[in-house]
């Protein structure tokens, strides 16, 4: 079974950056779309960033302008980079992906674990 390990978390001054990685554990057939979310103190996990296969983006509003998602296809990998960093998006960040494979649906990273300090 297909686990995406996360990773790039820690912590870092508000105004810091962070790049959060997510990549597959093994080669997938087909990787759809793939996205970030997120779950702060006493909060429901919410939508950070997604991207489709072919590169099309979509980010929550808090997040636009100072978050870029990316991925590379052939290493089944994508990316978060975080730029501006508040300590409102202190949270525990999670990776997933629509897979086709021989179990298709949507996975989920482990999360990691980002703070940003004032």
């Amino acid at each position: 079974q297909v686990q995406l390990v996360e990773s790039g978390g820690g912590l870092v001054q508000a105004g810091g950056s962070l790049r959060l990685s997510c990549a597959a554990s093994r080669s997938i057939f087909i990787v759809n779309a793939m996205g970030w979310y997120r779950q702060g103190p006493g909060n429901e996990r919410e939508l950070v960033a997604t991207i489709t296969r072919r590169g099309s983006t979509n980010y929550a509003d808090s997040v636009k302008g100072r978050f870029t998602i990316t991925r590379d296809n052939a290493k089944d990998t994508e990316y978060l980079q975080m730029n501006s960093l508040k300590p409102e998006d202190t949270a525990v960040y999670y990776c997933n992906a629509d897979i086709y494979d021989q179990l298709p649906g949507v996975y989920w990273g482990q999360g990691t674990q980002v703070t940003v300090s004032s």
